[in-house]
């Protein structure tokens, strides 16, 4: 159950990120990260563009330029930058893919619930939690180019906190309110059935808990292992980013992400 009520919990509020001037952070227990510039992404190149607006961008073919000036680079280096700019196009995307399986995992909670005590009130909630997946793809993809960073991040949790936190509120507090009655009716036909026993009752409450606890556990772990799994892609691209700045000194201060302990 925990595990559900930290999805609902990441739905209701936008403190999971932690924002600076021109950087973004997102803290777990097992991933401490930090992202710096902004990315976009098509299939022709990567481009990163700095808080000052500074920019390098990397072609398919591995030619990199800053500022739009056109930068030599050695085969090897070339290579390695070929490579890295794969890795971006191939890992920063299941940001979106994980974002919309924590939406998703919310709504088969509620379809879970609903089902479990006949309740009928949670429709307008599970319509904004579709409303939201929408506006998950929307903030990650625009005009068919992938786009992560301080600003569309900045500008998700905005769009979050004014439009859909306080639609989510009214809609649970609503759907509680209608649900009451529902409810009552239920429990009071689980009361008969276990003949008014009430420790009868507490066993039935207990094992259909656990049976909803079952069900959501295993979408649950399936998240959880894809976030750690993103975020270990993420330690590697930061060191990826280390050797190219190493390497290429110009490329300096176009990392995108690197960990807290740094």
């Amino acid at each position: 159950m925990k595990t559900t009520l930290i999805t609902l919990a990441i739905l209701s509020s936008s403190s999971v990120y932690a924002h600076s001037d021109h950087n973004f952070s997102i803290s777990s227990d097992n991933c401490q990260l930090e992202f710096k510039n902004d990315v976009k992404i098509t299939p022709e190149e990567i481009s990163i563009t700095q808080a000052n607006n500074q920019n390098m961008m990397i072609a398919a073919d591995g030619t990199l330029s800053v500022n739009g000036q056109i930068i030599t680079v050695t085969p090897q280096q070339r290579q390695a930058l070929s490579f890295y700019a794969e890795t971006l196009r191939a890992e920063l995307p299941k940001v979106a893919e994980v974002a919309t399986q924590a939406v998703d995992l919310a709504e088969v909670a509620l379809n879970e619930v609903a089902t479990t005590f006949n309740l009928n009130s949670f429709d307008d909630l599970s319509e904004i939690l579709d409303e939201l997946n929408v506006e998950v793809q929307n903030t990650f993809y625009q005009e068919g180019t992938f786009v992560m960073g301080e600003q569309t991040m900045a500008e998700f949790g905005e769009q979050f906190e004014h439009q859909f936190e306080s639609r989510v509120e009214s809609a649970v507090k609503s759907a509680m309110f209608e649900s009451i009655g529902t409810l009552l009716i239920s429990l009071g036909s689980e009361m008969k059935n276990a003949d008014g026993d009430i420790s009868v009752f507490e066993q039935r409450m207990e094992q259909l808990g656990a049976n909803f606890e079952h069900r959501i556990n295993a979408q649950a772990e399936q998240l959880e292992a894809s976030a750690d799994s993103l975020c270990d892609q993420f330690a590697q691209i930061a060191q990826q980013e280390a050797h190219l700045a190493q390497s290429m000194p110009t490329l300096s201060g176009y990392a995108l992400m690197h960990t807290k302990s740094q």
